[in-house]
């Protein structure tokens, strides 16, 4: 497979190419066979933070879409209409969440990331959350090549992944539109350009597809040059549609999230020189 974002400048231009069927089969000849949503809250031990996340999920064929979103954003009666219904008008007159949970379903079940070629797998360990969280967070950064000293901009907070950026000898800038401080006491601020404007390398969260600011942040890095690591749950099949159009590096985290298991589970790891 080859990946290409060259032609599509910000997400609605890659909803509007696979509407046309540019981007593969005719989204009106899938069907959402059954959408659904996942509330659910986790504080990992010795963390003084409660993760508090819905996600929205679309599943076309073997493939679940998914993305998160705010509370109150959507109601539960969401499910039930869009249940059974042609992927394109999902895609065409929803909100926001459900046309990314749509989008991720419709890359994902075209281009499974367990086939993709420019994919390496990582097991991540069974065992409690902690661990689980710990391994799939080194994995991450592991995704950045960055100097001893380098500012990375980590935008969607989670503890364990700003510990994991130290440790790789970075100094991580955090931007959150939820939380105020890390574990650590270190202050997260909500304004995205005081971190973007000043960062080395970003690091960034799928949920940023699902609240609208992906393509402000892609488009930040593309003016300065440089790096953009995705990390994805949310929208981890459209994050991969713009490897080498902005995105370096993406950890693509297909659901049954790693969460929601204590057994191994497998994460995708993609670098946009390795997919050509």
């Amino acid at each position: 497979m080859t990946l290409d974002a060259a032609h599509a400048d910000t997400v609605e231009d890659l909803a509007a190419q696979v509407l046309a069927a540019r981007r593969g089969p005719d989204p009106a000849t899938l069907t959402a066979t059954s959408v659904f949503w996942v509330h659910h809250g986790t504080r990992l031990a010795g963390g003084n933070t409660t993760y508090r996340n819905q996600y929205l999920l679309v599943r076309v064929g073997s493939a679940f879409g998914a993305c998160a979103f705010e509370h109150g954003e959507i109601t539960p009666d969401v499910c039930a209409e869009a249940s059974g219904q042609p992927l394109d008008r999902l895609l065409r007159d929803s909100p926001l969440p459900l046309r990314i949970a749509a989008l991720d379903a419709y890359f994902g079940s075209t281009a499974p990331h367990r086939e993709a070629t420019a994919a390496e797998a990582v097991a991540l360990p069974s065992g409690t959350p902690e661990v689980r969280a710990r391994a799939r967070d080194a994995a991450i950064a592991e995704l950045l090549d960055v100097p001893a000293g380098a500012k990375v901009a980590l935008i969607g907070v989670v503890n364990p992944l700003v510990a994991a950026i130290r440790e790789r000898g970075a100094q991580c800038l955090p931007c959150d539109y939820n939380l105020r401080a890390t574990q650590w006491g270190d202050a997260v601020t909500r304004d995205m350009d005081q971190v973007l404007d000043v960062a080395d390398a970003v690091v960034a969260t799928g949920m940023t597809l699902g609240n609208g600011t992906f393509d402000r942040i892609l488009r930040r890095c593309r003016e300065r040059g440089v790096p953009l690591v995705v990390y994805a749950q949310s929208g981890s099949a459209i994050a991969r549609q713009f490897l080498g159009g902005g995105v370096t590096a993406l950890s693509a985290e297909p659901f049954p999230f790693s969460q929601f298991s204590a057994e191994t589970t497998v994460l995708y790891r993609y670098r946009a020189d390795r997919t050509r």
